[in-house]
């Protein structure tokens, strides 16, 4: 039976997840920077199951699922869907096996949704990193950037690879650009003096990063900018002690970027933003 976790059974829930990083990185950044129970957007409610612990549950406040339920039969997963009837719930985000599965239990599989999709994961031992040649190129700080050409990249991110409401995109651009800003989460590839691509981390813990939110402009794409960008970030990372990337990718430009500078494939991993996001779950 699924049980409410609390504060003491944080570290048991952080050595299962760890467990599985590779579909747990939003969970365990949420939960190491907000914890259980917390008033913040991306604080969670997280329930246990089994002793010894076989699944981990999780929701934000702002409504996203996030589980981590390896092998758990269909009534387990129907009664976790059950723990959340009534909150809203914007969409999912895990490993696509569970992720699918929980959905169907739900009886969600058919809810209207703007981003259904399986991307393919991928791990990279950062011992094995390969940095391309960076003639010309450096990264900076998007605070060193201009905000408004970020900004209308980030919109165009939202539209292109998180199929945002283009009356929303705009708003969400800003806020997402003003958090990284804010985070120091992201950085900005210049080469020749001029910005040509967007690289960041949207989950961290001290030993192992998710990429995410990299973007080039479509006239600058095909010249290996976003891999350029992607490695001295990680070469970065590298150098203040992190262990391991984890990312999952949404083209077959990403992952031909990702695999020429060493991500080998890690699974499939489920993103699904519902439609209806602002209504509750029923």
């Amino acid at each position: 039976m699924w049980r409410l976790a609390q504060q003491q059974d944080i570290p048991a829930i952080e050595r299962f997840l760890l467990d599985h990083v590779q579909s747990s990185m939003f969970a365990l950044a949420n939960l190491r920077e907000f914890g259980l129970n917390a008033p913040a957007p991306r604080a969670m409610s997280m329930w246990m199951l089994g002793d010894p612990l076989r699944g981990v549950f999780g929701i934000t406040n702002e409504g996203m699922i996030l589980p981590q339920c390896p092998d758990l039969p269909e009534a387990d997963l129907t009664a976790a869907a059950d723990l959340i009837r009534g909150r809203t719930v914007m969409g999912l985000a895990g490993e696509a096996s569970q992720a699918r599965r929980f959905l169907r239990q739900a009886g969600w599989q058919d809810r209207a949704a703007h981003l259904d999709r399986d991307e393919p994961s991928f791990a990279l031992d950062l011992r094995d990193l390969i940095v391309p040649p960076t003639e010309n190129a450096r990264l900076v700080p998007l605070s060193d950037g201009d905000r408004s050409l970020l900004i209308r990249w980030r919109e165009a991110y939202h539209l292109e690879s998180l199929g945002t409401d283009p009356g929303m995109a705009r708003k969400a651009a800003q806020k997402d650009i003003d958090g990284y800003i804010q985070r120091d989460s992201h950085r900005l590839l210049m080469v020749d003096d001029l910005p040509v691509s967007m690289t960041g981390f949207n989950a961290t813990l001290p030993e192992i990063v998710q990429i995410g939110g990299v973007f080039t402009p479509p006239a600058l794409r095909g010249w290996g900018y976003a891999r350029t960008a992607v490695a001295l970030h990680l070469a970065e990372a590298r150098a203040a002690g992190v262990r391991k990337a984890v990312l999952f990718a949404a083209s077959n430009a990403a992952v031909r970027a990702y695999v020429a500078i060493g991500f080998a494939p890690a699974g499939t991993f489920s993103l699904v933003l519902f439609s209806d996001q602002m209504e509750a779950a029923s």
